[in-house]
């Protein structure tokens, strides 16, 4: 049963009013799909009544209810006698992945940018297991984090030229979750955050979930410190969420000037910044490193947030919150209402990682580039105008579509066993619909396999291109 529901005039204005083509019911059931496959339409969304979409778009009951018919045949659209339709998907499952069983293809799942465990994990994990009988006599609950993992984490911070305390230290439940908490502790409803667009699809979930008025800054060809000083300033930012480190998704790295920049305009607008870390250790060239933007902090105005996900597992929840010791005590308050403190275990499993961290980081290093130069050859043989700069570091390539939209290849690239996401989800407000992220996380063969079906999805996709929804 859905959770939510969509007045006519707002879907209307998403579908971006009446359909330019015929048959108008395809062209209003293919927007809807669109909608539903990125993210616009969240899932189990209770829709209009067919009388009332109708008088919106300006066309008879019939298309609409044609329309409605077409995408619940498909799928997309689940009804109940008395209750109305709602959004779905096919099967509750992915449509690439309903497309890929159908046809008995292996699915290739692009969607996902996390590698595996690296080499050592399962020494790791028995190590922390033999740990644990040493804190099971107490509570378990150490809303701050186990001592000897805010001391690893805090002595990284301090080699990486950034002196810290364990104190300065709150571990969360995963990045994700240390950004909430942020999150909670400084942004109310209608409080301006400045963004980077692109930028990481969850993170504009958390600040949508917060309430707040995101405020863009343009960071396909960089990072342009007078407009985003500008973008402050004018909006007002309340605070400023940025991803310095290898970008996600366009894995750029900021400049140590520009660092110092951005620390400034926040100091003199009173704003604080929110600096992803997450991507940190991923260099795949050797590269000259910036000092972490806390190097340039003077008064408390940086917020660090990292997390093991992308360097270590994906599967291990846990990140960590660096700032100043009052900071993190009131960024610790926060907490209690979502949970008491993370996983001992998995605390334990981290501090035995970040004791090998030099070696897993060379390993991730060797295997990245290696299926990074693999997914730059394929691309290059086989979608050779497609357009991207192969980034220094991180995990993926953010790649210029030529005319073709990313939504409708999307769609498109089911059939042929693959699950991308469209460019319109790392935006703001729709745009970024002609991008796409491509990650270097599978094997080298996974890899030119995908490319190989992105290109027959790509033909699908150029020929029939549904209609980019408009944004309110």
């Amino acid at each position: 049963m859905s959770t939510r529901s969509i007045n006519a005039a707002n879907l209307a204005r998403l579908l971006g009013g009446p359909p330019p083509e015929r048959p108008y019911y395809a062209a209003i059931a293919a927007a809807l799909r669109g909608l539903v496959l990125d993210g616009r339409l969240p899932l189990r969304t209770r829709l209009p009544a067919e009388r009332d979409l109708a008088a919106a778009l300006g066309v008879s009951r019939t298309t609409v209810t044609s329309a409605y018919d077409a995408l619940r045949a498909d799928g997309y659209v689940e009804s109940r006698q008395g209750a109305g339709s709602w959004t779905a998907l096919p099967n509750g499952t992915p449509p690439s992945a309903r497309h890929a069983f159908a046809e008995d293809r292996t699915l290739i799942d692009l969607a996902c940018v996390a590698p595996a465990a690296p080499p050592g994990f399962d020494e790791c994990v028995a190590a922390a297991v033999a740990e644990l009988p040493r804190h099971t006599g107490g509570p378990g609950y150490e809303p701050l984090g186990l001592a000897v993992l805010r001391r690893a984490i805090a002595e990284r911070y301090t080699a990486r030229g950034v002196p810290t305390l364990p104190e300065q230290i709150l571990v969360t439940t995963g990045g994700q979750h240390a950004l909430y908490l942020v999150l909670q502790t400084f942004v109310r409803p209608g409080d301006a955050v400045l963004v980077e667009s692109p930028t990481y699809p969850h993170a504009l979930d958390a600040l949508r979930l917060a309430r707040a008025r995101l405020v863009p800054a343009g960071v396909n060809a960089g990072w342009d410190l007078e407009l985003i000083a500008g973008g402050m300033r004018q909006g007002a930012a309340r605070l400023a969420y940025l991803i310095p480190d290898f970008q996600n998704p366009t894995g750029r790295l900021m400049g140590d000037d520009d660092r110092a920049a951005l620390v400034a305009t926040a100091r003199a607008t009173g704003a604080y910044v929110v600096s992803d870390e997450t991507f940190t250790e991923l260099a795949v060239d050797d590269v000259p490193r910036p000092r972490p933007l806390a190097a340039h902090d003077t008064d408390g105005r940086v917020i660090s947030i990292g997390s093991v996900s992308k360097l270590m597992w994906g599967g291990l929840r846990i990140g960590w919150i660096r700032a100043g010791q009052a900071l993190v005590r009131r960024i610790a308050e926060a907490r209690d209402a979502v949970d008491l403190a993370s996983p001992v275990l998995e605390q334990l499993i981290v501090t035995e990682l970040l004791g090998r961290v030099e070696p897993i980081v060379a390993a991730r290093r060797a295997v990245l580039r290696e299926r990074r130069e693999a997914l730059v050859a394929a691309l290059r043989e086989e979608l050779p105008d497609w357009a991207f700069t192969v980034p220094p570091g991180g995990l993926s390539l953010w790649v210029r579509l030529p005319g073709i939209s990313s939504t409708a290849l999307a769609a498109a690239a089911g059939p042929h066993g693959l699950h991308i996401v469209p460019g319109t989800a790392f935006g703001v407000d729709g745009i970024l619909d002609d991008h796409l992220r491509v990650p270097y996380v599978l094997p080298p063969q996974e890899l030119r396999e995908a490319v190989t079906r992105l290109a027959a999805a790509r033909s699908g996709a150029a020929v029939a291109q549904p209609p980019r929804p408009a944004y309110v």
